[in-house]
């Protein structure tokens, strides 16, 4: 006699496509790693142009054109490196690009041209897979308490959804909201008082994906849980998403573990 095992796998691949996007209240999104334009909106710069580009959070000029002096400038060299062979600017139109970004780059921008001034607020998101059994536990690790001073941590169910978990830095206190959500984390969620870090016990398929907040960072978790069932071979199997409606965008259903 032998044992198939099989995986169940559900992701909101959806989610993925947020690179690059511009929400509705006007944040504009991007994904760790890839590259965002910000949009001077112009078609072409008139002869005495002066376009500054400013990483308003740390207060510092990034880039600069003069069109009057036939000249462009970016001074990637600020803030320890941060921006290092990261920016890009449009000679016709000003626009400013920044590839490869992390969550370093996140914050508030501006761009003066002749003292008009456009802001822009960039997120930036971190992306994280994992893999989880149903029934067990799994820890969402929050690292980017590292990269800056933040107030408050925040977690919520999915992408801009509800909020589950917070914890205050300065005051160091924590709190659940397990009870929103219609009940589907109560009891099963635990917030770590030191790092801010979320545990949900008893996974189920039905835990998807949860946001990690601070500040204008974030990051996604996209949990893959999944249940191992064994059936006997020429025997038939329903593999069931434990799902009454289709409340998803999209599934897939794959076989093999790195599939």
């Amino acid at each position: 006699m032998k044992k198939m095992f099989f995986k169940l796998v559900l992701f909101w691949l959806s989610l993925w496509r947020l690179i690059g996007v511009i929400a509705d209240d006007g944040e504009m999104l991007a994904v760790e790693e890839r590259s965002v334009t910000l949009n001077s909106n112009l078609t072409e710069m008139m002869d005495d142009s002066v376009i500054q580009w400013r990483f308003v959070s740390e207060n510092a000029l990034i880039a600069e054109i003069n069109k009057w002096a036939d000249r462009m400038t970016v001074y990637d060299d600020v803030l320890d490196g941060r921006f290092r062979d990261r920016l890009k600017l449009d000679d016709q139109t000003g626009s400013l690009t920044i590839t490869n970004i992390t969550v370093k780059h996140a914050g508030r921008y501006e761009m003066e041209i002749n003292g008009v001034i456009k802001s822009f607020n960039l997120t930036v998101i971190r992306l994280k897979i994992m893999s989880v059994k149903k029934h067990s536990s799994v820890t969402l690790i929050n690292d980017l308490i590292e990269v800056m001073d933040v107030d408050l941590i925040q977690w919520r169910v999915g992408h801009k959804g509800p909020l589950i978990a917070e914890f205050n830095v300065l005051e160091k206190t924590s709190s659940v909201y397990d009870d929103g959500f219609y009940g589907k984390f109560k009891d099963r969620l635990k917030l770590d008082g030191q790092t801010g870090s979320l545990t949900i016990t008893n996974t189920r398929t039905t835990d998807s994906s949860f946001e990690l907040k601070i500040n204008l960072m974030k990051t996604l978790f996209i949990l893959s849980v999944y249940e191992e069932i064994s059936v006997m071979e020429e025997d038939s199997v329903t593999l069931n998403s434990g799902r009454t409606e289709m409340d998803y965008k999209e599934i897939q259903w794959r076989f093999g573990l790195n599939n």
